[in-house]
C-alpha cells in the first residue's frame, strides 16, 4: 500500500473586493490592501469644453491631471469621476500614470470625460485605489490561481461618492 502526504490539501480560493477609498482631488494611491503604493494623483483643474476630434458632441469635461511618486515599481491608474455639487457621479473613467519604474518624478496629464450633463459638473474627483491591476481573475474563472482581493469596481452613473 502506497501513501501519498500532501496529496489531501484542497485548493481554497476566495474572493474578495477592497472597499473604495474616499474620493478627492488629490488622493495618496492604496492598493488592494489600503496600503499606500507611493504615488499621488492630483487633478490639476477643469473645464467643460468640446473635444477638438468630435466638437460636434458637444461640451465633454476636460481636465487636467498629475502624478507624483515613484508607485513602488508599478504604473498607478486612478479612477476620474466628474462629480456633482452633491457628489452625484455624471461619468468616470480610468487614468493610467505612465510613470517610470520605481523612479520619483512627476508625470502630468490631460483627457476628456464624456457625460451626459456636462452643466450639472461641479468638481472632478480621484479615487485612490489603484486600478492598474492586470490579473482580476476569480475564483470562477480559475479556481486554483484566481481569487484574492480585488480593486473595486469604477464607480457607476448616479453613485454618490
Amino acid at each position: 500500500m502506497l501513501s501519498l502526504s500532501g496529496c489531501g490539501l484542497l485548493w481554497s480560493c476566495t474572493d474578495s473586493t477592497a472597499e473604495r477609498g474616499e474620493a478627492g482631488a488629490r488622493v495618496e494611491i492604496v492598493d488592494e490592501g489600503e496600503q499606500p503604493v507611493g504615488a499621488i494623483a492630483e487633478v490639476t483643474g477643469w473645464r467643460r469644453e468640446p473635444h477638438p476630434q468630435v466638437p460636434q458632441e458637444g461640451d465633454q469635461v476636460h481636465f487636467g491631471i498629475r502624478f507624483e511618486g515613484g508607485g513602488q515599481g508599478r504604473d498607478p491608474a486612478v479612477d476620474a469621476c466628474a462629480v456633482d455639487e452633491k457628489r452625484v457621479v455624471l461619468g468616470c473613467q480610468t487614468v493610467y500614470s505612465l510613470m517610470e519604474f520605481g523612479r520619483e518624478r512627476s508625470y502630468t496629464d490631460d483627457d476628456y470625460l464624456a457625460v451626459d450633463h456636462p452643466e450639472r459638473v461641479a468638481e472632478v474627483v480621484l479615487i485612490p485605489n489603484d486600478q492598474s491591476a492586470q490579473d482580476r481573475r476569480t475564483c470562477e474563472d480559475d479556481i486554483k490561481d484566481g481569487g484574492g482581493v480585488h480593486p473595486p469596481d469604477t464607480p457607476e452613473r448616479g453613485e454618490q461618492l
